[in-house]
């Protein structure tokens, strides 16, 4: 089984749906609206100037959104078709950002530029097999006491919906579709693996990275989730559970000098 191919066709086919959704409101975005959630601008400030990779940055809102701020920005993604939407996104908006099309691994071991800022986030580690791959990418691309961030749904919301939380070498594979609200019902394949917190958190610390912070959070940004319910502007929480699970959590995290 090849899952870059697999996962790559999905996206593909997801981006087309998605550039065409309220739930990304490209139209806004283009306007000017910034992509980014309460989490991850409370959290990650100062970086206007600086460069920051953003890996599976999907179309680019996010990263352009950060470009926005003052960042110097590149994007890497999987989907070739992302990549094209992000750019002709980026030239909608004459904002500066370089967009790679490329699995991140292998942008670990080909790239030679190194960044002040590595980000990612929201539903992406769940398509990689393999973290401690993840985190020596994050650390060969960063520069000696770069920051590390991250924002991510938590792994307790796939716990409480029947997923497994530890992972397992054998991946989930599924028939679904996407998650935005204009979905047509069409379903395509994806293969994802489960990544417990503590696994990323090792993960990041055997590569070199010194963990500052780690944050969770008992809402998602995002109502692409079956039963939440919005208690706050941009907060969903879970409906049908009698105490607060957490559904996002964050880390940020330092190249250690000497790696």
């Amino acid at each position: 089984m090849n899952y870059l191919t697999i996962n790559k066709k999905s996206w593909d086919s997801r981006t087309q749906t998605h550039i065409a959704s309220k739930f990304y409101d490209v139209d806004g975005f283009i306007k000017g609206s910034s992509s980014l959630k309460e989490i991850e601008l409370s959290e990650l400030k100062g970086v206007k100037d600086k460069t920051m990779l953003h890996l599976q940055c999907h179309f680019g809102q996010d990263t352009l959104s950060w470009a926005r701020k003052g960042a110097i920005v590149t994007g890497v993604d999987l989907s070739s078709e992302a990549i094209k939407q992000a750019n002709k996104i980026k030239q909608t908006t004459q904002l500066e950002a370089d967009f790679i099309c490329s699995d991140i691994y292998e942008l670990g071991v080909v790239n030679n530029k190194l960044y002040d800022i590595v980000f990612t986030s929201y539903g992406a580690i769940v398509w990689l097999p393999c973290l401690n791959k993840w985190a020596d990418t994050i650390a060969k691309n960063l520069k000696s006491g770069g920051m590390f961030y991250m924002v991510e749904f938590h792994p307790a919301y796939d716990l409480f919906s029947g997923y497994p939380y530890f992972h397992l070498e054998q991946p989930d594979i599924e028939e679904e579709g996407t998650y935005t609200e204009n979905c047509d019902g069409t379903k395509t394949t994806s293969v994802t693996w489960a990544h417990p917190l503590s696994d990323v958190i090792n993960a990041l610390i055997q590569a070199g990275i010194q963990i500052d912070r780690v944050n969770e959070f008992p809402f998602s940004p995002y109502n692409c989730f079956e039963g939440l319910e919005e208690r706050a502007p941009g907060r969903f929480y879970l409906a049908d559970s009698k105490h607060d699970i957490p559904l996002c959590y964050s880390i940020r995290g330092t190249k250690n000098i000497s790696k």
